[in-house]
């Protein structure tokens, strides 16, 4: 049965700081026999490495269980908000940036920094930044255990047929006036009914087979496949400061005219209509041939280059914008534990685990997902070549200086997320302007911080 006197318990212990471990790190020793630890995820392609994971944390750690439960992201993230809320959450739960702040202010995630002070974790060993990305105020909610970044994910057969190289890619350039030759690359992409491309002036915008873009509407506040990408690369910037700012920016000009540029392919004809993208996602687009090029994240290798591929598919960089350079967002994972678990020792020893080269290893040689430890990242690396998979753009990222950006950790995430989506599909249908907008967006989304 749930106990909730253990709830309060491990509420104030999270807030207590060096005499953490001496006053309440006791829970397991009041415990008599084995213990099974309830670990959640949501990525059923990495269900199998972290299965491996608790296998061999089992192996070393007998009298410790891990009972792993997958489900898919909306359904993982509503049926955490209802176990947390009925007081019966799992013990360990796959935490993401933009959900952990409302685990943090509602004091419902473990403080973790006693026990990584006192076991020693190298937490130079990570990517740098992303053990900064759990932290606030002295406390720390997670140890990193992988990374993503995003890329050009194009079909190599359509752009074969239209003449381009593949090394064409590597030299890019984006700009919101033009588009630049990433424009270009998209018009030439673009196909009609009568197989003119999006160059030839007889092209015909409202009877297109193929489009040359599929653009990522659908994407919050954070825009991580694609406008966010593009904007960043033309000098915007989400907030004051990050993590924890207090003040956005979505109505400057510099993303206005990018989301601008974004409508501007779609009335062109070389991106799909909002209104017309198919309710199966990005994913099936691609896969059936009717649009030539996206932009996506590195946990989506495997579907776009696993031998259950759809299409014949390859990767490529971002393209360089007005800033001078690449950008992409870099975002990770880490592992939550709940403060009102009954183990919360054995819970530590897990995420430690989680942490650790042992596990990150074993998920890299499965080559799913880049792990947050460098040398593991490698591992993962070699892995993709292993399967034939060119995948460096991804990687390049983290080892250019100034080519990545965090994703906006802030309070009211969830909130945030629905008011500039609401605005930018207002965009995407014809009701409203870019400018005006997210200039209304952006005076909700401060009015919540007060």
């Amino acid at each position: 049965m749930f106990n909730r006197k253990r709830i309060g318990t491990a509420l104030v212990c999270g807030l207590l700081a060096g005499t953490a471990l001496a006053a309440c790190g006791s829970g397991d020793e009041k415990q008599s026999g084995p213990v099974t630890l309830d670990y959640w995820l949501w990525d059923d392609n990495q269900l199998a490495s972290y299965q491996q994971c608790a296998d061999a944390f089992h192996t070393a750690n007998p009298d410790i269980t891990i009972k792993i439960t997958q489900n898919a992201w909306a359904q993982y993230w509503q049926n955490l908000t209802t176990q947390l809320a009925a007081g019966d959450a799992p013990d360990v739960w796959t935490d993401q940036v933009s959900y952990y702040p409302q685990f943090v202010s509602s004091g419902q995630i473990l403080d973790i920094q006693p026990y990584v002070e006192a076991d020693k974790v190298d937490l130079t060993q990570y990517q740098d930044g992303l053990a900064d990305l759990w932290t606030k105020d002295g406390a720390r909610y997670g140890l990193p255990k992988d990374w993503d970044t995003e890329a050009i994910v194009y079909n190599a057969d359509m752009l074969e047929k239209a003449g381009v190289k593949p090394e064409e890619l590597a030299d890019l350039t984006w700009n919101p006036t033009d588009g630049g030759t990433f424009e270009q690359l998209i018009a030439r992409l673009t196909i009609d009914d009568k197989g003119r491309n999006g160059l030839d002036p007889a092209f015909d915008k409202d009877h297109v087979k193929v489009h040359g873009y599929q653009p990522e509407w659908n994407d919050g506040s954070q825009g991580q496949n694609g406008w966010g990408e593009l904007a960043a690369a033309n000098g915007w910037t989400y907030l004051d400061k990050n993590p924890w700012g207090t003040r956005f920016k979505y109505d400057d000009p510099k993303l206005v005219e990018t989301i601008a540029w974004y409508k501007s392919i779609t009335e062109k004809g070389y991106a799909t209509r909002f209104d017309k993208q198919s309710t199966l996602g990005i994913d099936a687009i691609m896969g059936s041939g009717k649009a030539a090029t996206t932009i996506a994240g590195s946990w989506t290798i495997n579907t776009y280059l696993g031998e259950d591929a759809a299409q014949d598919f390859a990767i490529a960089p971002l393209p360089v914008g007005p800033v001078g350079s690449r950008k992409s967002a870099i975002n990770g994972l880490s592992d939550a534990i709940w403060a009102g678990t009954e183990h919360k020792d054995a819970a530590w020893k897990w995420v430690k685990f989680l942490g650790s080269a042992e596990c990150q290893d074993l998920v890299a040689a499965n080559a799913v997902v880049f792990p947050a430890i460098k040398t593991a990242t490698e591992k993962a690396l070699a892995a993709h070549k292993d399967k034939g998979h060119e995948v460096q753009a991804y990687v390049d990222y983290t080892k250019t200086p100034g080519a990545t950006f965090l994703l906006p950790i802030t309070e009211h995430g969830t909130e945030i997320s629905q008011i500039v989506q609401d605005a930018l599909q207002s965009v995407a249908v014809g009701q409203d302007e870019p400018g005006s907008a997210l200039k209304k967006a952006n005076e909700q989304v401060n009015g919540l911080f007060g």
